[in-house]
């Protein structure tokens, strides 16, 4: 039961994450997404990490959602208005597709591999002092390094959002 379970979850999360990839409205964009949000809470439960699936479905779904929500409200999305960008900004960009992707991959291939010590040691790994301890003493620099990207991000929408004072002149 928990196999079937968890090829209808992973078939539900691979389409709506298609979906929004694929989607040209951006609004059904963000609502395939929040599907996709709450089927990898799935993924977890199915994982016995219940602590971490009300936490994704909280922070993910909830907060994360609603703040690209308010973007894309902010962005206005009309094509008429919208500016076409040179051929410089396309090019910067995909570089930095480029190297986000390059970063990303790097440090998949530096990861270790689970040990088994882990499970069979007894401890309780689900509780949320252990959780604190290992994402606060061990973590602490990526753990802020995500707060500082989400930062950037809000500051970067507001950014986009504000229109620009020669067009209204």
């Amino acid at each position: 039961m928990g196999q079937i379970l968890f090829y209808i979850l992973a078939t539900i999360t691979l389409g709506t994450a298609f979906f929004t990839i694929f989607s040209r409205n951006p609004i059904h964009s963000a609502i395939s997404l929040v599907v996709c949000f709450f089927s990898i809470a799935g993924h977890y439960l199915l994982l016995n990490a219940q602590f971490l699936a009300i936490v994704h479905i909280i922070v993910y779904s909830g907060a994360i959602m609603i703040l690209m929500l308010f973007t894309i409200m902010l962005m206005n999305l009309n094509k008429e208005d919208e500016s076409h960008k040179s051929t410089a900004s396309k090019i910067a960009a995909t570089i930095a597709f480029c190297l986000v992707g390059i970063v990303l991959l790097a440090g998949l291939l530096r990861t270790k591999p689970v040990v088994e010590s882990y499970y069979q040691s007894g401890e309780d790994f689900q509780s949320i002092k252990k959780l604190g301890t290992v994402l606060l003493n061990e973590y602490m620099v990526p753990f802020e390094f995500a707060s500082v990207l989400l930062l950037v991000a809000m500051i970067g929408a507001v950014l986009i959002s504000k229109k620009d004072k020669q067009k209204e002149a």
